[in-house]
């Protein structure tokens, strides 16, 4: 089946959908057919900035109907969509738009002040959603983005499945943040096996909390929602408290997960409407094996685990009729997958090792990091793509996720999981939440640290912590520090940014077991 440019794609989508069939954008409402002729229009108005096929353009917006407008205009005028997080700061903001090579940045009217402060020369237009603040004072010229997408519909490019839609930089933990350079047919591919996958209909309402400037919600709800002629309901953060409330109000039938979000949902106090909620099924990763089945009885639903990344979408997964809880699932129809030693020499099952990854047709995998080609050459050394994560595969070839290879903890020579710790920890009922990393050890190599958010109305002993992971833990794991936080860092995908807690280290309030004893 021949796979199409996303703009091509998108006029497919939308005139088979029936006509009321669309999105909820944080409040606002378009069906799939109005988004089609919204696409049109931007698309029109991109083009009259005189940009070349493929130039890259620059999005810091929030989730909006306008921004999606933005993504799928970008899209069928043929050019190269850059959408950066809005929690972006000033010195990062810099080095993105700079190493985008962008022209043009499409912003809200909130951002406005402080992309005229980072923008290089390079950057000659700046396209704003919403009232200006105050008239621009130099700089790039300003555009509204109302009067762009009012341009006039004309003849578009034809653009070539194959040609770079996107970048989306990952998070820069270690370094720089990298772009990785997607296809259209990658983003369609993953959409299409995202729909599959789950068996999405018409009949379905999808519910998604990730930002668009993420790959979740981007194809495996906003455009699985459309090719699946089903409807959606995007929001701009994720809200416990009003999680389940949402989904009954709005009759969700699936949403996706990612990070801490369903270990979030699982500490809230039961009710006894938990399971009184239209929600089939949910679909993400990764859910602690400790509470997957109560989880599934509790709120009445199925999930659906997998296993992969921006780079290389799903290379696992693990559906409700192919279980094996605690993995990630075996391989998907589109990917190969191995472990691998330090030498990229295959690992026996149960082996621990790097994660590798290759799709077994073309269409699947990134196109490389914009602008870095050494990065793309190391991440593709042997002809895999190295992940960066370790795990193991077992004998029947499912893949067990450990933990991000930065984020394992060396201690004394041996090597501490800080996905086990913090499974172990979030058994205990006054944790909410906890992220274990690794601090200078004033002996050698690294000392575990944790730190911990109490559940709601709980108190959290830190010698009580400790006693909880002696026996689950192997000794030399059991945490020596423990630092109760109010809130962990996030991502705006619920992933706790350990390079902010490793960069604040031991303070003053951080309990030490040793001087405990």
């Amino acid at each position: 089946m021949a796979v199409p440019s996303i703009g091509t794609w998108l006029t497919s989508a939308a005139s088979r959908a029936r006509s009321d069939a669309g999105a909820l954008v944080a409040g606002e409402r378009i069906t799939w057919r109005d988004l089609d002729a919204l696409a049109d229009r931007a698309a029109a108005g991109f083009r009259a900035l005189g940009l070349p096929a493929g130039s890259p353009v620059c999005v810091l917006m929030r989730t909006s109907v306008a921004t999606l407008g933005v993504w799928f205009g970008l899209a069928r005028a043929g050019l190269l969509e850059v959408p950066l997080n809005v929690a972006t700061g000033s010195t990062l903001l810099r080095h993105l738009l700079e190493h985008s090579g962008a022209s043009v940045v499409v912003c809200d009217a909130e951002f406005e002040a402080l992309v005229r402060e980072c923008a290089p020369d390079a950057v000659r237009h700046l396209v704003v959603h919403g009232p200006a603040e105050e008239p621009p004072r130099g700089g790039p010229a300003r555009h509204d983005l109302a009067d762009l997408l009012g341009a006039a519909t004309g003849p578009l490019p034809e653009v070539d499945p194959c040609a770079p839609a996107v970048v989306l930089y990952t998070s820069g933990t270690t370094g720089p943040p990298k772009g990785a350079l997607l296809s259209h047919r990658a983003n369609v591919n993953l959409t299409r096996h995202t729909v599959s996958l789950l068996g999405y209909t018409p009949d379905d309402r999808l519910y998604s909390v990730f930002p668009l400037f993420h790959s979740n919600a981007r194809y495996c709800s906003v455009m699985a929602a459309a090719e699946a002629g089903a409807d959606l309901v995007l929001d701009r953060g994720f809200s416990a408290s009003r999680f389940w409330d949402t989904c009954r109000a709005h009759g969700i039938t699936a949403f996706n997960y990612q990070g801490a979000m369903l270990s979030i949902l699982h500490k809230r106090p039961p009710r006894p409407d938990d399971a009184d909620n239209p929600v089939r099924l949910a679909f993400g990763a990764p859910c602690p094996p400790e509470i997957f089945t109560s989880f599934e009885r509790r709120f009445g639903l199925q999930l659906t685990e997998i296993y992969g990344s921006t780079e290389v979408s799903i290379v696992t997964e693990m559906p409700p009729h192919r279980r094996r809880i605690g993995s990630a699932g075996t391989e998907s129809p589109n990917y190969h997958v191995a472990v691998v030693d330090e030498r990229d020499e295959p690992l026996s099952a149960g082996t621990p090792g790097e994660i590798v990854a290759r799709p077994k047709a073309p269409g699947w995998m990134f196109d490389g990091y914009h602008g870095d080609p050494a990065a793309t050459v190391r991440a593709w050394r042997g002809l895999w793509f190295h992940t960066g994560d370790r795990g193991y595969l077992d004998a029947d070839g499912y893949l067990h996720f450990l933990d991000r290879m930065k984020d394992t903890i060396r201690r004394r020579g041996e090597n501490v999981s800080s996905w086990e710790v913090e499974r172990v920890l979030a058994e205990h009922p006054a944790v909410a939440q906890v992220a274990a990393y690794g601090v200078p050890s004033e002996l050698s190599e690294e000392e575990v640290a944790v730190a911990v958010v109490a559940a709601p109305g709980a108190h959290v002993d830190p010698a009580e912590l400790v006693e909880h992971c002696r026996g689950a833990l192997t000794a030399f794991a059991v945490p020596r520090y423990v630092r109760v936080v109010a809130a962990l860092p996030l991502t705006p995908s619920q992933r706790v940014e350990k390079y902010k807690l490793r960069a604040e280290g031991l303070t003053p309030d951080t309990w030490d077991r040793d001087a405990h004893r």
